[in-house]
């Protein structure tokens, strides 16, 4: 079924002053994630974890994630509720996700796991 909350994501214009923020005002510490973007992840208090990233177009406000068994259907079935959806794209070794608006313009992000998961060739 899914739905469970899995991750969660802070865009942020300056990306080294959020981190410090978190650092200081939580104790979080956070770790780089190596790949082809500035992605700082956190287990914060537990789980889920989550990450700072440079925002991107403007993105503001905190980013859910909600797991799927099918990331295709679960955007098809975003799509036929009146959200908004963008095509599924690849975590390199680590899953399927796409990002989201609910009916009410509300940012989520839809997440299944598949660790074969590539990025496309061309």
């Amino acid at each position: 079924m899914g739905g469970r909350l899995v991750h969660w994501e802070l865009p942020a214009k300056d990306a080294d002053r959020a981190q410090t923020f978190y650092e200081d005002l939580f104790g979080w510490s956070f770790q780089s994630w190596d790949g082809p973007m500035d992605y700082r992840m956190t287990r914060a208090s537990g789980d889920p974890g989550g990450a700072i990233f440079p925002s991107q177009s403007g993105d503001v406000g905190p980013i859910v994630y909600f797991d799927t068994d099918d990331v295709d259907a679960t955007v098809a079935r975003i799509r036929e509720l009146g959200g908004q959806a963008d095509d599924k794209a690849p975590i390199p070794g680590v899953g399927w996700f796409a990002r989201a608006h609910d009916p009410e313009g509300n940012s989520i992000s839809v997440f299944q796991a598949d660790e074969s998961a590539q990025m496309p060739n061309g």
